[in-house]
């Protein structure tokens, strides 16, 4: 048996919506005939997905690892359709995170490929992978640690990171700082990022919320929330007056790479990786 893809998108409405009249209004489409499409996918896959009584509508086992399932394949159908729409002209979409210019690059592309149109998603630390897997980005220049699953990696250069405080701090006005310096503030960000200070953080270990910008992360670290530890280009960019970057002399530095898909063989890819040597800081 196939599954409709058509039909998948509706169950993933309705799964996460838990709801048929919601489902069907971000659907744009009657409810009715959503509850038959459903009904018609239970039908194929000859188990119910979900249970629908006065109470609401919940998952069953099934329904529950088919929405597992069903997002992963929708995500791929969609990076087909884009890869295959990009094939008929010559396009290649770079990602980049904050604090990393790929100008350089580009002009050294332009200057070898003149029809090459190249187009730039600039990215964060949740979705700088997810857009290489679902076919938003050809390439990216990440930084490290990802999920590297599926991916080649291949690294660029390496940068310094500093930990963003307050104007006010007490420590911003020194010229750098040991790592042991930071163990009584409070990390905004993942503590596996920096196990240099959650080895001797004084805070018990938990779960961050996740701010998924710089400009967030500044904005709370500007309120006196916590510290963040971040690499030395993205606090140039990223400057204001109430916030300063102090270097950390004993912390390991950030690691900028470029990832691509391993099951992808593009001649766009390999051209824009021979001209991101172009990105490599030079020292002196």
């Amino acid at each position: 048996m196939d599954l409709d893809l058509r039909k998948l998108r509706y169950f993933v409405a309705v799964a996460e919506e838990l709801h048929f009249g919601r489902a069907a209004a971000r659907l744009h489409v009657a409810q009715p005939a959503l509850s038959r499409q459903v009904r018609a996918l239970e039908d194929e896959l000859k188990t119910a997905l979900f249970v629908r009584d006065r109470r609401g509508t919940v998952l069953t086992p099934a329904g529950e690892q088919l929405l597992e399932d069903a997002r992963g394949l929708l995500s791929a159908a969609d990076a087909v359709r884009r890869r295959v729409a990009a094939a008929g002209e010559p396009v290649l979409t770079v990602g980049f995170m904050p604090g990393i210019v790929v100008t350089p690059a580009v002009r050294v592309l332009a200057e070898r490929q003149p029809d090459l149109a190249v187009r730039l998603l600039r990215t964060s630390w949740h979705d700088q992978v997810e857009v290489l897997h679902d076919g938003r980005v050809d390439v990216g220049v990440v930084r490290l640690p990802i999920d590297r699953r599926g991916l080649t990696v291949r690294p660029l250069f390496e940068e310094p990171r500093v930990v963003t405080v307050p104007a006010g701090h007490r420590l911003a006005g020194k010229e750098s700082v040991s790592v042991t310096e930071l163990a009584d503030e409070h990390l905004l960000q993942d503590p596996d990022a920096v196990p240099e200070w959650r080895d001797i953080a004084v805070e018990p270990p938990g779960k961050v919320p996740p701010i998924h910008s710089v400009e967030e992360k500044l904005e709370l670290v500007a309120a006196e929330a916590g510290i963040s530890i971040i690499p030395r280009s993205t606090a140039a960019f990223y400057t204001r007056p109430d916030v300063v970057a102090v270097p950390v002399e004993d912390i390991a530095p950030n690691r900028v790479c470029l990832a691509w898909l391993a099951s992808r063989r593009s001649p766009l890819i390999e051209a824009f990786v021979d001209a991101a040597a172009a990105l490599v800081p030079h020292e002196g």
